[in-house]
């Protein structure tokens, strides 16, 4: 994958959740999170080098897996790149993901101790977080 510019000018949090929703903890303490990460890019209006890139992560319960919470973070981090054409774009994309990752990571672990839960950490992440974004043909991936 190519490289291109890539300046972050400003990082927010635009939800963070973290609800008891009354399910008790199953007997051997075990929980299986599986947090399922979400992304969402779009242009900034007018500025054709400027993109707005939200990563989410949801744990919630469900009738068929519960826990004992739910729990979303989403962050918006603004960036600059000089990234031109399908395959820069989708590179600046790549590249802006693993930024924003780290502070989603942190977020979930601040606001499950603000609760006065169990700490959760998600887990770092060598590479793309999407399967979308890994390269067919850099045989790292199957």
């Amino acid at each position: 994958m190519q490289k291109v510019g890539l300046r972050l000018k400003g990082i927010r949090a635009d939800e963070l959740l973290f609800r008891v929703n009354g399910v008790p903890p199953k007997a051997d303490g075990k929980l299986e999170l599986k947090p399922a990460f979400s992304r969402k890019v779009r242009r900034a209006a007018g500025e054709e080098n400027i993109f707005l890139l939200t990563l989410s992560v949801r744990i919630e319960s469900t009738p068929e897996e519960p826990k004992p919470f739910d729990l979303v973070a989403s962050l918006t981090g603004v960036f600059g790149t000089d990234a031109a054409g399908e395959e820069g774009v989708r590179a600046a994309v790549v590249e802006a993901t693993q930024v924003v990752f780290p502070y989603l990571r942190a977020a979930v672990t601040g606001l499950t101790s603000a609760a006065m839960a169990a700490p959760i950490v998600l887990p770092v992440i060598a590479g793309p977080l999407f399967p979308e974004d890994r390269e067919k043909d850099d045989g790292l991936f199957s």
